[in-house]
């Protein structure tokens, strides 16, 4: 339809509205969109084009054309839905959709907010909230022939301001109880009420985790109360329990089909339960309750809806225990001084004229005072700093409006240190109010430290993705030029070599992702051997230089007349090295000097790196070694970075018994960084040659394993372009039928196949005589220590990781050539 739908030729349609391009209008009752009338076209591209979910009704049964965005509200029903009657695709709320059609259809133009709709998702009906904007469209006549609307689904905002709402009703109502039953039946009322519950089960299990009790039960209308007030939990089967026991959240949208009730359907179905949600309560490590809610039919458990199950559990765990010591202190108030002299918070007693009549030993110490100056006094003479604050407000309600209440406080510095304590109040029986206190300026510390965290997380996130979409713009534009097929060789060698250096680019920021994420969770291995530290340094330099030059910096090198030998992992120690001299280079001005020293002190070679830089401010110079933190980035985005280096230098360093600190005298003084390693007793070998890079002049026949045509294809027309004789295969199967003909040298696997996986097809070619002493190459994109160690048990001779570096590659097929026989004997 290219009357329909104009397309840029460099811009394949996408999506919806692809589907409708390819369309076979031919059965539609409305015809061609080219004979359409102009106000529905015009409607329809307008949708096609449109961000926002948007869709089209048009004609005596309304036929539905609707945009990418309203497709994700389709959900199964698309695509089928294309040019369907408006009332076989929502059949199911069809009858709660016609006024707001019937008003459409009337010429005016309607807007609903939050509507409620049921729907059908994953199979079960749910309760969703949409906001709609309907407006009417005309046929060539002026008359209304149909409608156009806009829509977003707002379930989750409507769905979190309920559970807000009902959450802080359920705080108001919990707040003044001071009976355990009271708690127990208003928390398990306002949560039937919100889940549409026919049960809603508290119980508390046994020391020994062997049975629990039912403690409070709430039935619907029309339902029974539990058989029993006692239950095993063995008799729910092994399965059931050990999830209990353990803690986890048991979700069950129907028990029928759940194979995890296969041994206690039959308890479930007695008590009339057909779908199940319980949440244990665990203090201590051990299971010391649980809430359990009941549905009589099967249900789609939300995950909000879990969510705020586990929330209102906690908060009636939390209520119920707080009623429980409001009736012990009630009954034991009196005799009972002794604990609360033991307690780990303070406590005091006012009376309803705000005299202090008790205080136990911790509130003492945390106000710094003696009973003698505290019994008998006033409570705002002894803390007239309280007074006009919310704590004051707080303490203040607690006492005249009989409502308990909880507030932090900030405290006055003392020692030059300030601190928070959080209070509690709790009207009494006689009039009075006792009120609970604590010191929690640590947790408050930590809070802080987590909000900068997570701020730093926001910062190095939003940097990544800018990071790793700068070379997207190169690749696309080189991949274009080379798609039009009429460049000569200097351009096609021009955008080759753009996509090879933003390729290498894009590597080396997911290796430094990668590597972060091994070294923080302990998964690095290192391969210790001698090395001299002349070396370590000279192979980083060789990493940098090409920035040095273009920044036109001046590298001083000094090291001693002694060989300096440490005992590490060379690969580790050279990244160790590139990262701070990289970190040198791209602060440091032009035409500047950045100079590396190398001695040994005390047993220890110290190794410094000094530039005249930026430098650094003290604050930084203290986190400058933390995963995320960054510099201040230029307008030129040469500096700053992704808060990755140093934290990997630093690991690293520690990895092989070392530190490593920073140093700067201000800023625009430059900056120092020292490393410190333990000096190895013996001297290193010679360094390893670098194999060459001239090819055999004979190929090698080689087989390439990929399910993506495009990677397979560009990797074996690399090889054949390399002398090689290639075979291609996208399926394990036929390639695995396919080599034992072929009389192959060597096979490059694909981990993620979809049949049988790389690793399985390997384990295959090593079992079949033809292939058995073939050298197998590991291709992947799982590129883990893990990984590597599952290929070799697989019977890979190599592990490559995508995107392979294609000297990599020519190396090791050289080896294969030049040693083949001895290579598959050790194979």
């Amino acid at each position: 339809m290219p009357g329909f739908l104009p397309t840029d030729p460099s811009q394949p349609l996408r999506g919806v509205r692809a589907l409708f391009a390819a369309h076979d209008w031919r059965s539609c009752p409305l015809g061609h969109p080219d004979t359409w009338p102009a106000e529905l076209a015009t409607a329809v591209r307008m949708a096609l084009n449109s961000s926002f979910p948007m869709f089209v009704a048009w004609g005596p049964d309304l036929r539905f054309f609707y945009n990418d965005a309203y497709a994700v509200i389709l959900g199964a029903k698309h695509p089928a839905a294309l040019a369907q009657p408006f009332r076989e695709i929502w059949a199911e709320i069809w009858s709660e959709l016609v006024p707001i059609i019937d008003q459409a259809l009337s010429n005016k133009s309607a807007f609903h907010e939050d509507l409620p709709l049921t729907v059908v998702r994953q199979g079960f009906p749910e309760q969703g909230y949409f906001t709609f904007s309907y407006s009417p469209l005309h046929d060539g006549t002026g008359a209304v022939a149909g409608m156009y609307c806009t829509v977003i689904e707002t379930t989750s905002r409507v769905q979190s301001e309920r559970r807000a709402a009902i959450e802080l009703r359920l705080s108001n109502a919990l707040r003044p109880l001071g009976s355990p039953d009271e708690v127990l039946a208003t928390a398990s009322a306002l949560l039937a009420e919100e889940l549409g519950l026919s049960r809603v089960t508290y119980a508390e299990v046994d020391d020994a985790g062997r049975a629990f009790t039912v403690r409070h039960q709430w039935n619907a209308g029309g339902a029974q109360e539990l058989s029993r007030q006692v239950y095993p939990l063995d008799g729910f089967g092994p399965t059931i329990a050990a999830l209990t026991r353990a803690g986890e959240t048991l979700v069950a949208g129907d028990i029928d089909s759940d194979p995890r009730f296969v041994d206690c359907r039959t308890i479930f179905r007695a008590e009339g339960a057909a779908a199940v949600l319980t949440v244990p309560l665990m203090r201590g490590g051990r299971l010391a309750g649980f809430l359990s809610l009941n549905r009589a039919a099967p249900y789609h458990w939300l995950d909000a809806d879990v969510r705020f199950t586990r929330e209102t559990a906690e908060r009636t765990w939390g209520a119920l225990e707080t009623a429980r010591a409001q009736a012990e202190l009630r009954a034991e108030r009196d005799r009972s001084r002794y604990i609360f002299d033991t307690i780990g918070e303070g406590f005091g007693l006012a009376d309803r004229n705000w005299t202090m009549l008790e205080m136990n030993a911790e509130g003492l110490r945390i106000c710094r005072l003696t009973a003698d100056q505290v019994i008998g006094r006033s409570h705002w003479e002894l803390f007239p700093e309280v007074e006009g604050t919310e704590a004051g407000a707080m303490l203040h309600r607690a006492m005249n409006e009989r409502v308990a209440g909880t507030v932090e406080h900030p405290l006055n510095p003392i020692d030059g240190r300030e601190g928070w304590n959080e209070i509690r109040a709790y009207p009494t029986q006689d009039g009075g109010v006792a009120i609970f206190f604590r010191e929690i300026t640590d947790r408050k510390r930590a809070e802080e430290k987590l909000r900068e965290a997570d701020q730093r997380k926001d910062e190095f996130l939003a940097m990544l993705a800018h990071e790793l979409r700068n070379p997207l713009a190169p690749i696309s534009a080189a991949a274009m030029l080379l798609d039009m097929g009429s460049l000569n060789e200097t351009r096609v060698r021009q955008s080759s070599a753009i996509i090879g250096r933003q390729v290498r680019h894009m590597t080396r920021l997911v290796d430094d992702l990668l590597d972060v994420s091994r070294v923080t969770r302990g998964l690095i291995e290192l391969e210790r051997v001698p090395l001299d530290v002349r070396g370590i340094v000279d192979e980083a330099i060789e990493q940098v230089r090409p920035q040095l030059a273009a920044r036109r910096q001046r590298l001083a090198l000094h090291y001693p007349s002694v060989p300096l030998v440490v005992e590490g992992d060379r690969a580790r120690l050279v990244q160790v090295m590139s990262n701070l001299l990289g970190n040198a280079v791209k602060y440091t001005p032009e035409d500047r000097a950045i100079e590396v020293g190398a001695q040994a002190v005390d047993g220890k070679l110290v190794l410094v790196v000094r530039d005249e830089g930026i430098g650094m401010e003290r604050e930084l110079t203290e986190r400058a070694f933390d995963l995320f933190t960054q510099a201040k980035r230029s307008s030129d985005r040469s500096q700053g970075g992704l808060g990755l280096g140093l934290a990997l230098v630093r690991n690293l360093v520690e990895l092989h018994g070392g530190t490593v600190t920073c140093a700067s005298p201000g800023l625009g003084l430059g900056s120092t960084f020292t490393v410190t390693l333990p000096l190895a007793s013996v001297l290193a070998p010679g360094a390893a040659q670098p194999i060459g890079e001239a090819r055999p002049a004979d190929g090698l026949r080689l087989l390439v394993v990929d399910d993506n045509v495009d990677a397979a294809t560009t990797l074996a027309l690399l090889l054949e372009t390399a002398g090689h004789e290639v075979f291609i295969e996208h399926e394990s199967l036929r390639a695995l039928e396919l080599a034992r003909g072929a009389r192959l040298d060597a096979c490059l696997l694909d981990i993620g196949l979809p049949d049988i996986d790389g690793n399985e097809l390997a384990r295959r070619l090593r079992a079949q005589p033809e292939t058995a002493h073939c050298i197998l190459i590991a291709v992947s994109g799982y590129g883990q220590e893990q990984d590597r160690r599952t290929a070799l048990a697989a019977g890979f001779n190599h592990h490559l990781v995508k995107p392979v570096e294609i000297e990599a590659l020519d190396a090791l097929l050289a080896q294969v050539r030049r040693g083949g026989a001895s290579e598959r004997r050790r194979a």
